[in-house]
């Protein structure tokens, strides 16, 4: 007896399930099935959304002096969100204000942590404080001795390089929203600087990128940003000079955690 072949969309299930990209569609004649297309605006409505969702700044200084971090709150340049997306260069400095506030917390710090809602407060909300949950006891075991908790509003990656700058750090790690794709409306990135100071480009950076549940998950971040931190302060440097090498823990009951002395 001759057996029946599945349909082409079914055989195609597996690989489909595989990926969050949108890969086999199936289609209608020559448009796309109609759950494929609505599908499609939906995705694509969040990612909009994304975009334009405040950040909940009090709810997040909350959580984070809950964990006994002292935090500052900073804004950019960027008086409201129209003028973020519009001024991408005033997301990336500091508003007279802040800049005035900052140096007064100036000192000779390790390493900063800057969180920014960036073009994804989702991201910052869902996200910064777990990541960080898992990063810090490793920094706060160690000696690094840390700066304030920096939270800044309508801020972008390189304002990380003035708030270093000002602070006195050495490192400065941006914790902040990524630009949202049409499978991936909340994803955190962590962008690695050494010496910062304004002027600085993306290839004296080091990104941790696609942080979230579907993504790179909250310990093994923690792990490379750890890592990182490490080599690029005993090889003084980040950036493209600056490779990750992670000597990623086993997934086993054995494997050896974050900040032990074996690490």
């Amino acid at each position: 007896m001759t057996e029946t072949l599945p349909e082409t969309h079914d055989k195609l299930a597996g690989l489909r399930a595989a990926t969050p990209a949108r890969i086999f569609l199936p289609r209608a004649g020559l448009a796309l099935a109609t759950q494929a297309n609505l599908q499609f605006q939906l995705d694509h409505a969040e990612a909009r959304d994304a975009v334009h969702e405040r950040l909940d700044v009090e709810a997040l200084i909350k959580a984070l002096r809950s964990r006994g971090l002292e935090v500052l709150r900073l804004a950019s340049a960027a008086r409201d969100r129209r003028t973020y997306l519009l001024r991408p260069d005033l997301g990336r400095e500091l508003d007279e204000a802040s800049r005035a506030h900052l140096a007064g917390s100036a000192d000779d710090y390790d390493i900063a942590f800057v969180i920014a809602d960036g073009l994804s407060a989702r991201a910052v909300s869902s996200h910064a404080i777990a990541l960080l949950d898992e990063a810090m006891p490793a920094f706060q075991q160690g000696s690094w001795k840390l700066a304030p908790v920096v939270v800044v509003e309508q801020g972008r990656v390189a304002i990380g390089d003035e708030i270093g700058e000002i602070l006195g750090a050495r490192l400065v790690a941006v914790l902040i929203g990524e630009r949202p794709g049409l499978s991936s409306p909340d994803s955190l990135g962590v962008y690695l600087t050494f010496a910062p100071r304004v002027g600085r480009n993306d290839a004296e950076r080091n990104c941790l990128s696609n942080i979230r549940s579907q993504g790179m998950s909250y310990s093994e971040a923690a792990q490379r940003l750890f890592y990182l931190c490490g080599e690029a302060r005993r090889r003084q440097l980040t950036g493209v000079e600056l490779k990750d090498d992670t000597p990623l823990a086993r997934r086993d009951d054995q494997s050896p955690r974050l900040g032990d002395p074996e690490r």
